[in-house]
């Protein structure tokens, strides 16, 4: 038996209609045409392609497996949409603000229990809706070794599993801080874990596909997405990846030491809500002094809106962003010197769509009244779209209800409760980092020289892995890339008057020799809430 684990990466809920609810390239361009290549070879296949309708999902598969004369059992999770629940009382989880009154979306992060109950049943394709991206692979690994509920280290070894194989081919070479080294962009391997009843693993990709799997390449995920790596909170289980080692194999790179305390007794949610409009105008400016051009430029169409929007009596915008690509303004040394081309990024926010379609009519002018060297506008005059804001919350594992069903018969099922108090590691305070022999004098080098790296997002913060690219380099990463050098580094991201240090926190993997920074409210919202490139 082999199982497919596919993640269309759901980063986003949005309330749609239900025919458009699920993802069509998972249907049409995905297992959709292969049904019965999948039943010929035994393979069973899980995806959160459900979005925010999975019935719809597991119809349409139907529809087609019959047409190619397929039987197929067909799971589907439910349960993960709240939307009709009574959230009064609930608070965000990282702000304690009350949750907007009008949420568009509300969906739980479910865990891998269902998954496994509706593989028990003997489902061979199982779709869901909102899930946790470890429960993918949680789930069959649990079925297929018959994991118990509270065996905490294998549970967490699965949930890294699954952590290892999200996001695509980024743990074969994507993205890689090593670009250079990854051949063959174009036929890239998306990864396979081998996974063994003790939880330990192999990370593989198909034999003569491109990409890349080393220690460097896994260790760069390993890092992704998340923060403090000895209670990373995941439904099934509480995971310690501080101890994690990747060691050269046979076929891949081997993975081992991850550790499980019990979860705790509720599941992050995710709400989006509507907070107004947003419209982007994306500008290439060329010639002398391109930078300063596109600066003036941009101050002047924000004041000659704000001139109409007095006529019309419309409020100022909630928020603007300028920013000059090419100038390199986010760094921490500032603008580069003069150049001769670059490409206004000016994006604006209001409440009222009226004033984004005055914006919107307002930019063209600027390339025969403003500046010379404005070369058009990318992807022509601006228009306004909803943004939709993301807030996180906590729902009791109680009071949600979880029910698999495969073609249609109920399977029963029951969430594991546990109250543990999963904010404490496995293993104490993180050990001290060994000292090292200190080289003579004193040397500078890029970053990229010494450690790998990798970010990713949550919400409105990020965080930034730094893996030494050998043991005997970290102790100097431990002693010189501090949560307060990484915040005055990025302050120009961090919210203006607010203490930077106060909104970075660094945590240790001494397993992989690595460090985890988490940079909180530095993205300027999050998702396309933010204005930012």
């Amino acid at each position: 038996m082999a199982i497919s684990v596919s993640n269309p990466m759901l980063k986003r809920c949005a309330r749609v209609s239900p025919s458009s609810a699920t993802r069509p390239d998972f249907i049409e361009a995905g297992v959709g045409g292969h049904l019965a290549q999948l039943k010929q070879r035994g393979i069973r296949v899980v995806s959160n392609a459900g979005g925010i309708n999975p019935q719809a999902c597991a119809a349409r598969l139907r529809e087609l497996a019959a047409k190619q004369g397929v039987e197929l059992k067909i799971a589907v999770v439910s349960g993960d949409d709240l939307s009709k629940r009574d959230l009064s009382g609930l608070t965000e989880m990282f702000t304690g603000q009350p949750l907007p009154q009008r949420l568009n979306s509300v969906h739980a992060y479910l865990g891998a229990g269902a998954i496994r109950a509706a593989l028990d049943a003997g489902a061979e394709l199982v779709v869901t809706g909102r899930c946790a991206d470890s429960a993918l692979a949680l789930g069959p690994l649990a079925h297929a070794f018959d994991w118990r509920w509270d065996d905490w280290d294998r549970l967490a070894a699965g949930s890294l599993a699954g952590h290892l194989l999200e996001c695509g081919a980024q743990s074969t070479g994507g993205i890689s801080t090593d670009w250079r080294r990854v051949p063959d962009w174009h036929r890239i391997g998306f990864p396979i874990a081998d996974c063994g009843a003790d939880g330990d693993l192999v990370l593989t990709k198909p034999p003569g596909t491109g990409g890349l799997v080393s220690v460097g390449t896994v260790a760069e995920q390993l890092v992704y997405e998340i923060g403090d790596p000895r209670r990373y909170l995941l439904p099934d289980v509480a995971c310690d990846f501080s101890q994690v080692r990747l060691a050269v194999a046979a076929d891949g790179v081997a993975v081992s030491g991850a550790r499980g305390r019990p979860p705790t007794d509720s599941y992050k949610v995710c709400g989006t809500h509507l907070d107004g409009y947003s419209a982007t105008a994306v500008c290439p400016v060329i010639g002398p002094a391109a930078a300063e051009k596109a600066h003036r430029t941009a101050e002047a169409i924000l004041a000659r809106c704000r001139d109409i929007f007095a006529e019309l009596k419309l409020a100022d915008f909630s928020r603007t962003h300028v920013q000059v690509l090419g100038a390199e303004e986010t760094y921490p040394d500032g603008p580069a010197p003069p150049r001769r081309e670059a490409v206004l990024w000016l994006a604006v926010s209001h409440a009222d769509k009226r004033a984004l379609q005055v914006f919107g009519r307002e930019v063209a002018p600027a390339g025969t009244g403003m500046a010379p060297g404005l070369t058009g506008l990318v992807g022509g005059r601006p228009k306004p779209t909803p943004v939709l804001r993301l807030v996180s919350f906590l729902v009791p594992k109680r009071d949600v209800d979880v029910s698999v069903d495969v073609d249609g018969a109920d399977v029963p099922f029951t969430v594991a409760e546990t109250a543990a108090d999963a904010s404490t590691p496995t293993d104490g305070p993180a050990e001290a980092p060994p000292a090292g022999a200190e080289p003579p004098g004193a040397f500078t080098y890029r970053l990229e020289r010494v450690a790998l790296t990798r970010s990713g997002d949550k919400g409105d913060s990020c965080n930034i892995g730094v893996v030494a690219r050998s043991p005997a380099l970290y102790p100097h990463l431990c002693r010189e890339l501090t949560a307060e050098r990484v915040a005055a580094y990025f302050a120009r991201l961090l919210p203006a008057g607010v203490d930077p240090t106060s909104l970075v926190d660094r945590y240790e993997l001494p397993g992989v020799h690595a460090l985890n920074f988490v940079l909180r409210q530095s993205l300027g919202g999050g998702g396309i809430a933010s204005l930012r490139p």
